[in-house]
C-alpha cells in the first residue's frame, strides 16, 4: 500500500514541522525515502534520505546533551540513514557508470558518518573540531585516500589518487562473508597462524587493492596510502594485506600506510621538526581495579628513545597524572610516548591506559594532555601508546582508539592493535624514533621503514611482531 503509506508519512511530516521536532523529522524522511527506493524511484529516495540526513547534522549535538538512559541508539538510528544514502548514491543505474558529482556526495556522507559515530562514542559535539578542508592535492599532493564502504551486499571502494578525481570500485561481497573472513583474519594473526593469514590477508587485497593497483603502480607522486576504514576492517592492519601475484605483504611495497577515523577530524600540517618526548610507562605487575596487569619491559624500550631524542622518562611510581600534568604544561614535549597497558573498546568504560595504581580513561587522558596551560605551546604532535590492544571480537574498539586522540588533541597517534613481545617492540620503536630524525621523513614513512626492517628479520617476519602498529592522524 505505498500510496497510502506516502500519504500518511507526508501528513506526519507536516504535523512534526508544525511542532517544530526534528529529532522526530528524519524518521519520517527516512521512511518517505525508503518508500520512493522500494517503488524504484532512485531520484526521489535520494532527495528525501538527504533531508533526513540534513536534519540529523542539524541535532546530533542536541540529541548527545539528553540523558545516556534516553540517548538515541546510533546503530539502530542514525548508521541506517547515511549508509542507505551511500547505498543509492553509489548504486549504478543499468549499464551507466556513477557520476563524478554522485560519488563526491557520498563521500561526504560517509565522513559525516564517522564523524557522527565518534560524537556517539564520546558523547560529545565535534562539530567544532571538525575541518571540512579536505584539498588533498594541496594538503599532501603524494598521498592517496581509500574509503572502503561495507554495505549489506557488496563492498564500494573509493580512492583518490593524487592530482585525480575520486574514483570508486564495487565488489560483490555479502557483509557477512566480508565480516567472517575479517575476523577470521583477526584471529589468526594472534595465533601467528601464518598460512592462515595469507590466505585470508590475499582474500582483503583483492577485494580493496587489486582492482586499481595498477593505477596506484602508474602513480608517479605516490608516497603514502591513507585509509578511512570502516567496520571490521578497522580491526586489522592495511599493512598485512597480501598481493598473492608478488608474494608481498602491503608493508612491503613502496606506500607508506595511515589511518583517519574521518577525514575531517585532523589538521594536516608539516611535523615540527623540534622533538623533545616525555616518556612515561609502568613496568612492574600490577593489580588496579580488580585487573591484574603483567610487567613489561618498558625500561629498555623508554631508554632507547632516550638514547636518539631529547627524553623525559617517568617510570612506574613516577608515572601519575600530576607528574604527568606537570610536565606536559611546561610546554616543550610535542611527543608523548606511553609504554604501558591499554586497552581500546567500543565500551568508553573500558578504554584505559594504565598509569601507576590507576586506570586513565578518556576524559582523563583528554584533560592531562590538553592540559591548563598556554594553548599555543601545549601541543602533542604525536601521542605514542605502546603495548596497548584492541578489545578482541569488537568491530568498534578503533572507536576507543580514534576517540582518545581526537579528545586528547594529539595530532597524530601511534598505538597498538594488540600487544606484541617487549623485544621486538624495541628495536621497532628504537628504529622508529631514528628514522624520525631524518630530513623530509613523515610520521608514516618513518613507521613504515621501521616495521620493513622487523620484516627483513628473520625472527620477527610472522606478521604478529610487524602489523599492529597503525598511525592514526596526521602521517605528516
Amino acid at each position: 500500500q505505498f500510496s497510502q503509506a506516502q500519504t500518511l508519512t507526508r501528513q506526519a511530516l507536516l504535523l512534526v514541522e508544525a511542532i517544530q521536532a526534528p529529532d522526530i523529522r528524519y524518521r519520517w524522511e527516512w521512511q518517505l525515502g525508503r518508500l520512493w527506493d522500494r517503488q524504484g524511484d532512485r531520484d526521489g529516495a535520494i532527495a528525501a534520505f538527504e533531508a533526513a540526513a540534513k536534519t540529523l547534522d542539524s541535532v546530533r549535538g542536541d540529541l548527545l546533551l539528553v540523558n545516556p538512559d534516553e540517548q538515541f541508539s546510533f546503530r539502530d538510528n542514525v548508521e541506517p540513514v547515511y549508509r542507505g544514502l551511500v547505498d543509492l548514491l553509489l548504486t549504478r543505474e543499468g549499464t551507466g557508470e556513477v557520476s563524478q558529482e554522485r560519488i563526491d556526495r557520498a563521500t561526504d556522507y560517509i565522513d559525516n558518518l564517522q564523524l557522527a559515530e565518534l560524537e556517539n562514542f564520546l558523547s560529545c559535539d565535534l562539530s567544532q573540531t571538525a575541518n571540512i578542508d579536505r584539498d588533498f592535492d594541496r594538503i599532501d599532493p603524494t598521498a592517496a585516500l581509500i574509503y572502503p564502504i561495507i554495505l549489506e551486499d557488496r563492498l564500494e571502494v573509493i580512492y583518490r589518487l593524487p592530482g585525480q578525481p575520486l574514483k570508486h570500485h564495487t565488489v560483490a561481497i555479502p557483509r557477512d562473508e566480508l565480516e567472517t573472513t575479517v575476523r577470521t583474519l583477526r584471529r589468526s594473526l594472534l595465533r601467528g597462524d601464518a598460512g592462515r593469514v595469507i590466505e585470508k590477508s590475499t582474500q582483503v587485497y583483492q577485494w580493496l587493492i587489486e582492482p586499481f593497483e595498477t593505477a596506484l603502480e602508474n602513480s608517479r607522486d605516490l608516497q603514502t596510502l591513507v585509509f578511512v576504514l570502516d567496520g571490521d576492517l578497522r580491526n586489522i592492519p592495511m599493512g598485512v594485506l597480501y598481493d598473492a601475484k608478488t608474494d608481498l605483504y602491503l608493508i612491503e611495497k613502496s606506500y607508506a600506510l595511515a589511518l583517519l577515523p574521518s577525514s575531517q577530524l585532523f589538521e594536516l600540517q608539516d611535523f615540527s621538526d623540534d622533538l623533545q618526548v616525555l616518556g612515561a610507562g609502568i613496568s612492574e605487575a600490577v593489580e588496579v581495579d580488580d585487573r591484574n596487569f603483567s610487567a613489561l619491559n618498558v625500561t629498555q624500550e623508554l631508554s632507547s628513545i632516550q638514547n636518539s631524542l631529547s627524553t623525559e622518562l617517568l617510570i612506574d611510581s613516577q608515572f601519575t597524572p600530576l607528574n604527568l600534568e606537570d610536565n606536559l604544561n611546561s610546554g616543550i614535549f610535542s611527543v608523548v610516548h606511553m609504554a604501558t597497558h591499554g586497552n581500546f573498546s567500543s565500551d568508553p568504560e573500558e578504554t584505559y591506559i594504565l598509569a601507576y595504581d590507576e586506570l586513565l580513561r578518556t576524559n582523563d587522558l583528554n584533560s592531562l594532555l590538553r592540559g591548563t596551560g598556554d594553548a599555543t605551546s601545549n601541543i602533542i604532535e604525536l601521542l605514542v601508546l605502546s603495548a596497548c590492544k584492541t578489545a578482541e571480537g569488537d568491530h568498534r574498539a578503533t572507536l576507543g582508539l580514534a576517540g582518545l586522540a581526537v579528545r586528547a588533541g594529539a595530532k597524530s597517534t601511534l598505538a597498538t592493535l594488540w600487544q606484541v613481545s617487549d623485544e621486538s617492540t624495541v628495536i621497532l620503536m628504537e628504529r622508529f624514533y631514528q628514522e624520525l630524525q631524518n630530513p623530509g621523513i613523515t610520521k608514516a614513512q618513518a613507521l613504515h621503514r621501521a616495521q620493513q626492517s622487523l620484516v627483513r628479520e628473520l625472527k620477527y617476519q610472522t606478521p604478529y611482531y610487524w602489523a599492529p602498529y597503525i598511525l592514526v592522524g596526521n602521517w605528516r
